[in-house]
């Protein structure tokens, strides 16, 4: 069938739309009819080159929930008009990961940015119209085209009272600020948490501190409006700049610095990871989630700090989350409001408009953007 879907042509490059022939599914395979994509600085990143991809032209697009309209027979039992939600990285079931509760380590996961089908480099679902060539699929998804043909282990079955527009999120941004609080730099009650940037996911980080018991919780970010959200979604302060999170932390902690502290930028540099890393305490976590140029190599972090002060250096890839279980949990927090869903959404967006919501978003004007497809 034929689609429209937002490309990168070549990268440095801009995301344009164009039309798109979908191969039907194949055994274990679904087409899914996507009904919202959220616009996350990951996709970005490919439109940058910070994160450099195998093939091009290559659809963005990772987060993302829609129905099913193609369902040939699968292990995972999913049928026609079955609403769902993507996973950005897919879970096997049958890896080391996948098996000991990792499935965000997912074997699978290492075709992420191949553009192919996992285990290969020239099997390819999408094909520009204009001339056959093949498109690489961002995350074996591309959520940014208005219909897709994916893995079935990349899909979570989702209630059909959830809206699609929330729902969306569970794919990556909320699964992985959540997690790289809950799960990988493991806030008890009562800690000091600095969350470093407070973006799509690192607002999520916040209310993930939050909810995990944090009682000195200072988002960083130098936009004002997010700062203004994070103190929505949880935070006890907002500031712009480091230094004045690590006076905020001191208070609590006798001087030693924070319990944890989560790096969130947009766009990391080793920098920030060695301001993160000196805000922390000794034994104390630094988890970075955000990514920065990809080829880049060195951190700015003392070494004697690493040993002497049993300082952990933590990296967290979605937030540690087992999409099969993290996703249906995450959806019963939303349903008794422990978990801000629908305030993550700031604009949404037409497939057309989506250069406009990246503007939007460098702009820092959107926790989120998030782009509702036309059918």
């Amino acid at each position: 069938m034929r689609t429209r879907g937002a490309v990168v042509r070549e990268a440095p490059g801009k995301y344009e739309v164009v039309d798109i022939d979908l191969d039907d599914p194949r055994p274990g395979e679904l087409q899914v009819r996507v009904m919202a994509a959220g616009l996350c600085h990951s996709d970005d990143h490919i439109a940058t080159r910070d994160l450099p991809v195998a093939v091009y032209p290559f659809a963005g697009g990772h987060e993302g929930a829609g129905i099913v309209t193609v369902a040939p027979p699968n292990h995972k039992g999913i049928r026609e008009g079955d609403h769902v939600v993507f996973s950005f990285v897919p879970a096997c079931g049958r890896c080391r990961w996948c098996a000991v509760g990792r499935s965000h380590l997912c074997n699978m996961g290492g075709s992420t940015l191949s553009g192919a089908r996992p285990g290969t480099t020239d099997d390819f679902r999408l094909h520009l119209a204009e001339d056959g060539r093949p498109v690489g699929q961002m995350s074996g998804l591309s959520t940014f085209c208005a219909t897709t043909t994916v893995s079935v282990d990349s899909v979570v079955p989702l209630p059909d009272d959830i809206d699609f527009e929330v729902a969306c999120l569970l794919s990556c941004g909320v699964g992985t600020g959540w997690g790289s609080a809950v799960n990988d730099a493991a806030v008890r009650p009562g800690d000091a948490v600095i969350v470093m940037g407070v973006g799509g996911v690192g607002i999520n980080a916040v209310q993930g501190a939050a909810h995990a018991g944090a009682t000195t919780l200072v988002g960083v970010d130098p936009v004002p409006f997010k700062r203004e959200k994070a103190l929505e979604f949880g935070a006890t302060h907002a500031v712009a700049t480091m230094d004045e999170a690590v006076e905020i932390v001191r208070g609590p902690t006798d001087g030693q610095g924070a319990d944890s502290a989560i790096v969130t930028v947009g766009v990391t540099r080793p920098d920030h990871i060695g301001e993160a890393f000196a805000a922390i305490r000794k034994a104390g976590t630094c988890v970075v989630t955000g990514v920065g140029l990809m080829t880049q190599v060195g951190i700015d972090i003392p070494a004697g700090q690493l040993a002497f002060y049993g300082k952990r250096l933590q990296g967290s890839l979605f937030g540690s989350t087992n999409a099969g279980a993290d996703i249906a949990r995450q959806i019963q927090l939303y349903r008794q409001g422990a978990l801000k869903l629908d305030e993550l959404v700031t604009t949404t967006y037409a497939l057309d408009d989506i250069a406009q919501g990246y503007e939007d978003m460098h702009a820092g004007r959107n926790l989120r953007g998030v782009v509702v497809h036309e059918h």
